[in-house]
C-alpha cells in the first residue's frame, strides 16, 4: 500500500492521467478532422468528460503532495470517469439499439453563458448522429471503447487515489 500512495502523490501518476486524457482528445480531433469521422452530440459530451480528466490531472500535477489539491483533483477526476461512463453507455445502448423514440439532440445543451459550440465549433459542433457507428476496432465500436476508458479511469481512481485521500502527507 505505501509504494501505492507514494505513487499517487507523485507527479508521474497525475501526469499519467493527464497525458492519457490529453491523449484521447488527440484522438478524438483526429478522428473528426483527419478521418472524417462526425461525432454526434453524445461525443462532444464524452469529449469534455476526458476534459475534466485532462483538468484533473494537471490540477493533481501541480502540487501531488497537498492534500487539498489531490483531493479536488480526484474528486473532478471521479466525477468526469464517472459522467463519461454514463455518456459512453447510454450512446452504446442507441447504438445497439436504434429507436425512433431514442434519439439525441442535434446542438448541445451548454449554458448560455459558455456556448462553446460557437465559440469553438470546430471541436465542440456535433455534425454526427448518435445512432450511426462510423468506426470500429477489432468489432469494437468506439462507444464501446469510451466505455473501457471511462471504466479504467475509475478503476484507477479507486485503486490508487481513494486509499490515499485518507493517508496524506498534508
Amino acid at each position: 500500500m505505501t509504494a501505492m500512495i507514494r505513487f499517487a502523490h507523485s507527479r508521474m501518476a497525475w501526469g499519467i492521467l493527464a497525458l492519457s486524457a490529453l491523449s484521447l482528445e488527440l484522438a478524438a480531433l483526429y478522428f473528426q478532422h483527419v478521418m472524417h469521422l462526425e461525432p454526434c452530440v453524445m461525443c462532444i459530451y464524452q469529449r469534455l468528460a476526458v476534459l475534466g480528466l485532462l483538468l484533473a490531472g494537471i490540477i493533481g500535477f501541480l502540487a501531488p503532495s497537498v492534500r487539498p489539491v489531490r483531493l479536488v483533483a480526484a474528486l473532478l477526476w471521479g466525477i468526469s470517469a464517472s459522467w463519461g461512463l454514463r455518456l459512453a453507455i447510454e450512446l452504446n445502448d442507441m447504438q445497439q439499439n436504434p429507436s425512433p423514440f431514442s434519439t439525441c439532440s442535434f446542438l448541445p445543451d451548454f449554458p448560455s453563458w459558455m456556448p462553446l459550440h460557437e465559440w469553438l465549433p470546430s471541436i465542440f459542433m456535433p455534425t454526427g448522429m448518435c445512432t450511426d457507428i462510423p468506426w470500429s476496432f477489432i468489432g469494437i465500436t468506439m462507444s464501446q471503447w469510451m466505455i473501457v476508458a471511462f471504466a479504467t479511469y475509475l478503476v484507477a481512481l479507486l485503486l490508487y487515489v481513494v486509499p490515499i485521500l485518507s493517508k496524506g502527507r498534508n
